[in-house]
């Protein structure tokens, strides 16, 4: 079968692999969309923090079903997104119904080998049916995931400011889902570009380029008393640590963001405000299904979020224009 793998920062090529062979427990899937995000472009440029080479990449899946134990409530054929996140089921994390930060956790297409390939392999309980969607949809599930897991993990409620920093993929999704919640929601970035996207096709409203506007901005989206969460969606360490200054007495900060950098703050300016930090790491099935249920119904405008769309055997020459023009890339998705 054909695979596309990174064998070293900045080497993307096409091989050829051996089939995987089923085994008990799990399902073979027949990949058909694989959608390209920050944690792909970081691996390509030797970013990832978590990752060994050579690697297969791509977690971000829609596929249907190949091969399946019989007796399986899924079947031959059906169309399935796939949970990449798979835990050990025994570590502390586990033991407390958090699998999504499991200690000895496997990520398809970062500890292990991902779905840019024909076939992959998994254990069935990861694989979730998204009847009602189109494959591209399916293919979007694991990144609106990770943004809704953030805001889960930030309590958001209707009582609620919020402030994303970051208009990429995964911050354009934690502010669709601070919306359903309720909040008041603004959103900041550097490019003007992804935030015109995001205010014109995908209906957040309340956006600012970060520059020297941005405290008169945010000053008045707050009644200068700043924000209950803030979320952080940027992946650059520096945007992480100003953003401890946009939280407001007694909020919460949440960072999705994952960098390499050490993070600092000023003590005093986090004491005195008795501010909450909270790392969101990854999603859980229960993540998955709400997004589904978003997608069914028509709430997540899917067709606005989808920007690029190529044949998967492009990858190794698309993905350096897709890093290089990332202000106009919000989702691109391949297709095999």
């Amino acid at each position: 079968m054909k695979a596309i793998v990174c064998d070293k920062p900045f080497s993307l090529g096409i091989e050829d692999r051996p089939a995987p062979v089923r085994k008990a427990g799990e399902a073979m899937i027949r990949i058909r969309r694989v959608g390209l995000c920050g944690t792909d472009y970081h691996i390509f440029s030797g970013n990832q923090p978590f990752l060994a080479y050579p690697r297969i990449m791509g977690h971000e899946l829609a596929g249907e079903v190949a091969e399946v134990d019989e007796g399986s409530s899924l079947h031959i054929g059906q169309l399935v997104t796939i949970n990449p996140y798979l835990p050990c089921g025994v570590c502390v994390a586990c033991r407390k119904e958090k699998p999504n930060c499991c200690v000895n956790i496997k990520v398809l297409g970062v500890h292990i080998d991902g779905g840019m390939t024909e076939f992959i392999c998994v254990p069935a309980d990861a694989v979730i049916p998204v009847e009602g969607l189109s494959p591209d949809q399916a293919a979007m599930v694991e990144f609106l995931s990770v943004g809704a897991h953030a805001v889960r993990r930030g309590q958001v409620s209707k009582a609620d400011r919020a402030l994303v920093v970051g208009a990429g993929p995964i911050g354009v999704g934690v502010a669709l889902f601070c919306k359903f919640a309720g909040a008041e929601v603004s959103l900041i970035d550097t490019s003007a570009e992804r935030l015109a996207y995001a205010r014109d096709k995908v209906g957040l409203e309340h956006v600012q380029q970060v520059g020297e506007d941005l405290d008169a901005f945010l000053t008045e989206r707050s009644n200068g008393e700043y924000f209950d969460v803030v979320f952080d969606a940027t992946g650059n360490g520096k945007a992480i640590e100003k953003g401890f200054a946009y939280v407001a007495h007694g909020g919460r900060y949440v960072l999705v963001s994952v960098v390499k950098d050490t993070i600092s703050f000023s003590d005093p300016e986090f004491h005195k405000r008795e501010a909450t930090l909270l790392g969101s790491r990854n999603a859980t099935r229960e993540d998955f299904e709400y997004v589904i249920s978003k997608l069914r119904s028509g709430a997540i405008p899917s067709e606005m979020l989808q920007t690029h769309n190529f044949d998967l055997m492009e990858t190794p020459t698309r993905i350096k224009e897709l890093i290089a023009n990332q202000g106009s890339v919000l989702k691109a998705i391949a297709t095999f």
